[in-house]
Protein backbone atom coordinates (compact mmCIF):
# COMPACT_ATOMS: atom_id res chain seq x y z
CA UNK A 1 0.00 0.00 0.00
CA UNK A 2 1.05 3.59 -0.48
CA UNK A 3 2.35 5.61 2.44
CA UNK A 4 -0.01 8.43 1.44
CA UNK A 5 -2.96 8.75 3.83
CA UNK A 6 -5.89 11.07 4.29
CA UNK A 7 -4.26 12.68 7.31
CA UNK A 8 -1.61 14.22 5.08
CA UNK A 9 -4.18 16.14 3.02
CA UNK A 10 -4.32 19.76 4.26
CA UNK A 11 -7.62 20.89 5.58
CA UNK A 12 -9.57 23.20 3.34
CA UNK A 13 -10.19 26.69 4.58
CA UNK A 14 -12.88 29.00 3.40
CA UNK A 15 -11.77 31.63 0.83
CA UNK A 16 -8.21 30.28 0.81
CA UNK A 17 -6.03 29.36 -2.16
CA UNK A 18 -5.52 25.86 -0.74
CA UNK A 19 -1.75 26.39 -0.42
CA UNK A 20 0.38 24.45 2.00
CA UNK A 21 2.91 26.75 3.69
CA UNK A 22 5.20 23.79 4.49
CA UNK A 23 5.91 23.29 0.79
CA UNK A 24 7.55 26.71 0.52
CA UNK A 25 11.11 27.61 1.50
CA UNK A 26 12.31 30.84 3.03
CA UNK A 27 14.20 33.22 0.78
CA UNK A 28 17.93 33.30 1.27
CA UNK A 29 19.91 36.48 1.98
CA UNK A 30 21.21 36.56 -1.59
CA UNK A 31 17.68 36.39 -2.97
CA UNK A 32 16.57 39.17 -0.64
CA UNK A 33 19.40 41.39 -1.83
CA UNK A 34 18.17 41.04 -5.39
CA UNK A 35 14.91 42.71 -4.45
CA UNK A 36 16.52 45.63 -2.63
CA UNK A 37 16.03 49.09 -4.11
CA UNK A 38 19.10 50.00 -6.12
CA UNK A 39 19.13 53.66 -5.03
CA UNK A 40 17.58 55.70 -2.27
CA UNK A 41 14.39 57.62 -2.77
CA UNK A 42 14.83 61.19 -3.97
CA UNK A 43 12.81 64.31 -4.66
CA UNK A 44 12.27 66.22 -7.87
CA UNK A 45 14.66 68.99 -6.77
CA UNK A 46 17.44 66.60 -5.67
CA UNK A 47 17.16 64.59 -8.86
CA UNK A 48 17.33 67.76 -10.94
CA UNK A 49 20.35 69.11 -9.06
CA UNK A 50 22.15 65.78 -9.50
CA UNK A 51 21.58 65.98 -13.26
CA UNK A 52 22.66 69.63 -13.24
CA UNK A 53 26.02 68.86 -11.62
CA UNK A 54 26.67 66.23 -14.28
CA UNK A 55 26.61 68.99 -16.92
CA UNK A 56 30.19 70.37 -17.15
CA UNK A 57 29.20 73.65 -18.84
CA UNK A 58 26.58 74.37 -16.18
CA UNK A 59 29.07 73.63 -13.39
CA UNK A 60 31.71 75.88 -14.96
CA UNK A 61 29.21 78.72 -15.38
CA UNK A 62 28.06 78.29 -11.78
CA UNK A 63 31.67 78.47 -10.55
CA UNK A 64 32.29 81.61 -12.64
CA UNK A 65 29.19 83.28 -11.21
CA UNK A 66 30.18 82.38 -7.67
CA UNK A 67 33.66 83.81 -8.24
CA UNK A 68 32.17 87.03 -9.61
CA UNK A 69 29.78 87.35 -6.67
CA UNK A 70 32.55 86.68 -4.13
CA UNK A 71 34.77 89.25 -5.86
CA UNK A 72 32.17 92.04 -5.88
CA UNK A 73 31.38 91.37 -2.21
CA UNK A 74 34.93 91.08 -0.85
CA UNK A 75 36.82 93.50 -3.13
CA UNK A 76 35.37 96.73 -1.63
CA UNK A 77 36.50 95.50 1.80
CA UNK A 78 40.08 95.05 0.61
CA UNK A 79 40.62 97.82 -1.94
CA UNK A 80 40.97 101.17 -0.11
CA UNK A 81 39.51 103.22 -2.99
CA UNK A 82 35.89 104.28 -3.51
CA UNK A 83 34.05 104.25 -6.82
CA UNK A 84 33.65 108.07 -6.77
CA UNK A 85 36.87 108.92 -4.94
CA UNK A 86 39.69 110.66 -6.80
CA UNK A 87 43.15 109.47 -5.84
CA UNK A 88 44.82 111.65 -3.22
CA UNK A 89 48.30 111.51 -1.69
CA UNK A 90 48.71 113.06 1.77
CA UNK A 91 45.43 114.90 1.35
CA UNK A 92 46.32 116.35 -2.07
CA UNK A 93 44.67 115.33 -5.29
CA UNK A 94 46.99 113.37 -7.55
CA UNK A 95 46.47 114.93 -10.99
CA UNK A 96 49.19 112.75 -12.50
CA UNK A 97 47.14 109.60 -11.89
CA UNK A 98 44.93 110.06 -14.95
CA UNK A 99 44.48 107.15 -17.38
CA UNK A 100 47.10 104.93 -15.79
CA UNK A 101 47.59 101.46 -17.32
CA UNK A 102 46.95 98.41 -15.12
CA UNK A 103 49.35 97.87 -12.20
CA UNK A 104 51.16 101.18 -12.61
CA UNK A 105 51.69 104.11 -10.24
CA UNK A 106 51.67 107.85 -10.78
CA UNK A 107 54.64 110.11 -10.08
CA UNK A 108 53.27 111.22 -6.71
CA UNK A 109 52.59 107.62 -5.74
CA UNK A 110 56.13 106.58 -6.66
CA UNK A 111 57.52 109.37 -4.46
CA UNK A 112 55.24 108.26 -1.61
CA UNK A 113 56.43 104.66 -2.03
CA UNK A 114 60.06 105.87 -1.85
CA UNK A 115 59.21 107.67 1.39
CA UNK A 116 57.96 104.39 2.87
CA UNK A 117 54.20 104.65 2.32
CA UNK A 118 52.18 101.64 1.19
CA UNK A 119 50.10 102.32 -1.93
CA UNK A 120 47.53 99.78 -3.07
CA UNK A 121 48.08 98.97 -6.78
CA UNK A 122 45.59 100.00 -9.44
CA UNK A 123 44.66 96.57 -10.80
CA UNK A 124 42.77 97.88 -13.84
CA UNK A 125 44.49 101.28 -13.91
CA UNK A 126 42.62 104.58 -13.51
CA UNK A 127 40.13 106.61 -15.53
CA UNK A 128 40.26 110.16 -16.86
CA UNK A 129 39.26 111.61 -13.45
CA UNK A 130 41.99 109.75 -11.50
CA UNK A 131 39.59 107.18 -10.06
CA UNK A 132 40.54 103.55 -9.55
CA UNK A 133 39.07 101.62 -12.47
CA UNK A 134 38.99 98.21 -10.78
CA UNK A 135 36.66 99.33 -7.99
CA UNK A 136 34.43 101.06 -10.54
CA UNK A 137 34.16 97.84 -12.55
CA UNK A 138 33.35 95.97 -9.31
CA UNK A 139 30.55 98.40 -8.43
CA UNK A 140 29.37 98.29 -12.04
CA UNK A 141 29.06 94.50 -11.80
CA UNK A 142 27.17 94.97 -8.52
CA UNK A 143 24.67 97.28 -10.19
CA UNK A 144 24.23 95.02 -13.21
CA UNK A 145 23.72 91.87 -11.12
CA UNK A 146 21.33 93.68 -8.75
CA UNK A 147 19.27 94.91 -11.70
CA UNK A 148 19.19 91.38 -13.13
CA UNK A 149 18.04 89.74 -9.89
CA UNK A 150 15.47 92.35 -8.88
CA UNK A 151 14.06 92.66 -12.39
CA UNK A 152 13.70 88.88 -12.62
CA UNK A 153 11.97 88.86 -9.24
CA UNK A 154 9.50 91.52 -10.41
CA UNK A 155 8.85 89.62 -13.64
CA UNK A 156 8.39 86.36 -11.72
CA UNK A 157 5.87 87.74 -9.22
CA UNK A 158 3.71 89.69 -11.67
CA UNK A 159 3.87 87.10 -14.45
CA UNK A 160 3.13 84.24 -12.05
CA UNK A 161 0.04 85.93 -10.58
CA UNK A 162 -1.30 87.13 -13.94
CA UNK A 163 -0.69 83.87 -15.77
CA UNK A 164 -2.09 81.73 -12.94
CA UNK A 165 -5.36 83.69 -12.81
CA UNK A 166 -5.76 83.72 -16.60
CA UNK A 167 -4.96 80.03 -17.05
CA UNK A 168 -7.04 78.69 -14.15
CA UNK A 169 -10.10 80.94 -14.56
CA UNK A 170 -10.34 80.57 -18.35
CA UNK A 171 -13.31 81.82 -20.34
CA UNK A 172 -13.93 85.57 -20.42
CA UNK A 173 -11.38 86.25 -17.69
CA UNK A 174 -8.67 84.57 -19.76
CA UNK A 175 -9.81 86.43 -22.88
CA UNK A 176 -9.67 89.87 -21.21
CA UNK A 177 -6.34 89.25 -19.46
CA UNK A 178 -4.66 87.93 -22.60
CA UNK A 179 -5.82 90.93 -24.62
CA UNK A 180 -4.18 93.13 -21.98
CA UNK A 181 -1.02 91.09 -22.40
CA UNK A 182 -1.15 91.59 -26.17
CA UNK A 183 -1.49 95.35 -25.78
CA UNK A 184 1.43 95.54 -23.32
CA UNK A 185 3.53 93.27 -25.53
CA UNK A 186 3.23 95.77 -28.39
CA UNK A 187 4.66 98.72 -26.39
CA UNK A 188 8.31 99.64 -27.19
CA UNK A 189 10.44 99.24 -24.09
CA UNK A 190 13.17 101.76 -24.98
CA UNK A 191 10.62 104.49 -25.68
CA UNK A 192 8.87 103.74 -22.38
CA UNK A 193 12.17 104.04 -20.48
CA UNK A 194 12.84 107.43 -22.09
CA UNK A 195 9.33 108.73 -21.36
CA UNK A 196 9.31 107.46 -17.78
CA UNK A 197 12.77 108.90 -17.15
CA UNK A 198 11.57 112.35 -18.18
CA UNK A 199 8.34 112.08 -16.19
CA UNK A 200 9.93 110.62 -13.06
CA UNK A 201 12.74 113.17 -13.17
CA UNK A 202 10.18 115.95 -12.89
CA UNK A 203 7.98 114.17 -10.34
CA UNK A 204 10.58 112.49 -8.11
CA UNK A 205 13.65 114.62 -8.75
CA UNK A 206 13.40 116.65 -5.54
CA UNK A 207 11.97 113.95 -3.30
CA UNK A 208 14.81 111.50 -4.02
CA UNK A 209 17.56 113.80 -2.81
CA UNK A 210 19.25 112.53 0.32
CA UNK A 211 17.88 108.98 -0.03
CA UNK A 212 19.40 105.68 -1.09
CA UNK A 213 17.59 105.86 -4.43
CA UNK A 214 19.27 109.16 -5.24
CA UNK A 215 22.54 107.37 -6.12
CA UNK A 216 20.69 105.25 -8.68
CA UNK A 217 18.75 108.12 -10.19
CA UNK A 218 15.41 108.33 -11.93
CA UNK A 219 16.72 106.42 -14.98
CA UNK A 220 17.21 103.23 -12.97
CA UNK A 221 13.88 103.66 -11.19
CA UNK A 222 12.17 104.04 -14.56
CA UNK A 223 13.99 100.90 -15.73
CA UNK A 224 12.54 98.91 -12.82
CA UNK A 225 9.10 100.37 -13.54
CA UNK A 226 9.40 99.30 -17.18
CA UNK A 227 10.35 95.78 -16.10
CA UNK A 228 7.29 95.72 -13.86
CA UNK A 229 5.04 97.03 -16.64
CA UNK A 230 6.32 95.29 -19.78
CA UNK A 231 8.69 92.38 -19.28
CA UNK A 232 6.38 90.07 -17.32
CA UNK A 233 4.16 89.24 -20.31
CA UNK A 234 6.42 86.40 -21.48
CA UNK A 235 6.31 84.77 -18.05
CA UNK A 236 2.52 85.21 -17.89
CA UNK A 237 2.03 83.50 -21.27
CA UNK A 238 4.31 80.65 -20.26
CA UNK A 239 2.58 80.05 -16.92
CA UNK A 240 -0.86 80.31 -18.53
CA UNK A 241 0.00 77.66 -21.11
CA UNK A 242 1.30 75.29 -18.43
CA UNK A 243 -1.76 75.74 -16.24
CA UNK A 244 -4.15 75.17 -19.16
CA UNK A 245 -2.58 71.75 -19.72
CA UNK A 246 -2.32 70.82 -16.03
CA UNK A 247 -5.71 71.90 -14.71
CA UNK A 248 -7.50 69.13 -16.66
CA UNK A 249 -5.61 66.36 -14.84
CA UNK A 250 -7.38 63.96 -12.50
CA UNK A 251 -5.75 65.13 -9.27
CA UNK A 252 -7.00 68.69 -9.88
CA UNK A 253 -10.52 67.32 -10.42
CA UNK A 254 -10.19 65.29 -7.21
CA UNK A 255 -9.12 68.40 -5.29
CA UNK A 256 -12.17 70.28 -6.61
CA UNK A 257 -14.45 67.39 -5.65
CA UNK A 258 -13.07 67.48 -2.10
CA UNK A 259 -13.99 71.16 -1.83
CA UNK A 260 -10.53 72.75 -2.14
CA UNK A 261 -10.55 76.44 -2.99
CA UNK A 262 -9.07 77.74 -6.21
CA UNK A 263 -6.17 79.45 -4.46
CA UNK A 264 -5.15 76.25 -2.71
CA UNK A 265 -5.46 74.20 -5.92
CA UNK A 266 -3.19 76.64 -7.77
CA UNK A 267 -0.70 76.85 -4.90
CA UNK A 268 -0.55 73.19 -3.89
CA UNK A 269 -1.33 71.21 -7.04
CA UNK A 270 -0.79 73.26 -10.20
CA UNK A 271 2.23 75.52 -9.59
CA UNK A 272 4.47 72.75 -8.15
CA UNK A 273 3.94 70.77 -11.36
CA UNK A 274 5.09 73.65 -13.56
CA UNK A 275 7.88 74.74 -11.21
CA UNK A 276 10.58 73.44 -13.55
CA UNK A 277 9.43 75.76 -16.35
CA UNK A 278 9.25 78.69 -13.92
CA UNK A 279 12.79 78.08 -12.63
CA UNK A 280 14.20 77.81 -16.15
CA UNK A 281 12.42 80.93 -17.39
CA UNK A 282 13.54 82.96 -14.35
CA UNK A 283 17.15 81.84 -14.78
CA UNK A 284 17.08 82.90 -18.44
CA UNK A 285 15.39 86.21 -17.57
CA UNK A 286 18.36 87.36 -15.46
CA UNK A 287 20.87 87.69 -18.35
CA UNK A 288 18.18 89.36 -20.46
CA UNK A 289 17.64 91.99 -17.76
CA UNK A 290 21.41 92.50 -17.34
CA UNK A 291 21.88 92.96 -21.08
CA UNK A 292 18.94 95.40 -21.23
CA UNK A 293 20.40 97.46 -18.37
CA UNK A 294 23.84 97.45 -20.00
CA UNK A 295 22.36 98.54 -23.33
CA UNK A 296 20.34 101.37 -21.75
CA UNK A 297 23.35 102.48 -19.70
CA UNK A 298 25.45 102.44 -22.87
CA UNK A 299 23.12 104.95 -24.52
CA UNK A 300 22.95 107.08 -21.37
CA UNK A 301 19.66 105.87 -19.85
CA UNK A 302 21.15 103.88 -16.98
CA UNK A 303 22.51 104.88 -13.59
CA UNK A 304 23.47 108.47 -13.01
CA UNK A 305 27.08 109.55 -12.45
CA UNK A 306 29.16 108.94 -10.41
CA UNK A 307 27.50 105.53 -9.80
CA UNK A 308 28.90 103.17 -12.45
CA UNK A 309 27.45 100.20 -14.29
CA UNK A 310 29.12 97.95 -16.80
CA UNK A 311 27.18 99.57 -19.64
CA UNK A 312 28.00 103.14 -18.58
CA UNK A 313 31.69 102.23 -18.19
CA UNK A 314 31.71 100.78 -21.71
CA UNK A 315 30.04 103.94 -23.00
CA UNK A 316 32.58 106.20 -21.29
CA UNK A 317 35.49 104.21 -22.73
CA UNK A 318 34.40 104.87 -26.33
CA UNK A 319 35.79 108.40 -26.25
CA UNK A 320 39.38 107.19 -25.84
CA UNK A 321 39.11 103.78 -27.45
CA UNK A 322 42.24 104.06 -29.57
CA UNK A 323 44.44 105.45 -26.78
CA UNK A 324 43.16 103.31 -23.89
CA UNK A 325 41.46 100.19 -25.31
CA UNK A 326 41.72 98.30 -22.00
CA UNK A 327 39.01 100.53 -20.56
CA UNK A 328 36.49 98.89 -22.89
CA UNK A 329 37.88 95.38 -22.45
CA UNK A 330 37.22 95.09 -18.70
CA UNK A 331 33.50 96.10 -18.59
CA UNK A 332 32.78 94.31 -21.88
CA UNK A 333 34.45 91.15 -20.55
CA UNK A 334 32.39 91.44 -17.36
CA UNK A 335 29.13 91.69 -19.33
CA UNK A 336 30.12 88.73 -21.52
CA UNK A 337 31.07 86.52 -18.56
CA UNK A 338 27.91 87.29 -16.59
CA UNK A 339 25.48 86.94 -19.50
CA UNK A 340 27.18 83.83 -20.92
CA UNK A 341 27.34 82.14 -17.52
CA UNK A 342 23.66 82.75 -16.84
CA UNK A 343 22.69 81.51 -20.29
CA UNK A 344 24.71 78.31 -19.89
CA UNK A 345 23.31 77.82 -16.40
CA UNK A 346 19.78 78.35 -17.72
CA UNK A 347 20.36 75.76 -20.44
CA UNK A 348 21.68 73.35 -17.82
CA UNK A 349 18.63 73.93 -15.62
CA UNK A 350 16.37 73.30 -18.60
CA UNK A 351 18.11 70.01 -19.39
CA UNK A 352 17.99 68.94 -15.72
CA UNK A 353 14.49 70.00 -14.68
CA UNK A 354 12.42 69.78 -17.86
CA UNK A 355 10.63 66.38 -17.76
CA UNK A 356 10.27 66.31 -21.56
CA UNK A 357 14.05 66.31 -21.99
CA UNK A 358 14.70 63.47 -19.54
CA UNK A 359 15.55 60.04 -20.82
Amino acid sequence: MSNYSADMIPKKRLLSLQLDAAKFERASDAEKEQHDVMRESTTFFKDGMRKLFKNPLAVISLVVLLLIIVTIVIAPMIVPYKYSEMITINGKRDRSAKNLPPFTYSQMELKAIEEGQEIFPHIFGTDELSRDYFIRVVYGARVSLSVGFFASLIVLIIGLLFGSIAGYAGGKVDLVLMRIVDVIYSLPDTLMVILLSVVLDQVLGQSLQGTVLASLGTNMISLFVVFGLLYWVGMARLVRGQILSIKTNEYVLAARAMGAKSGRIIRKHILPNCMSVIIISTALQIPSAIFTESFLSFIGLGVQAPMPSLGSLANASRQALQAYPYKLVFPALGICLIVLSFNLLGDGLRDAFDPKLRR
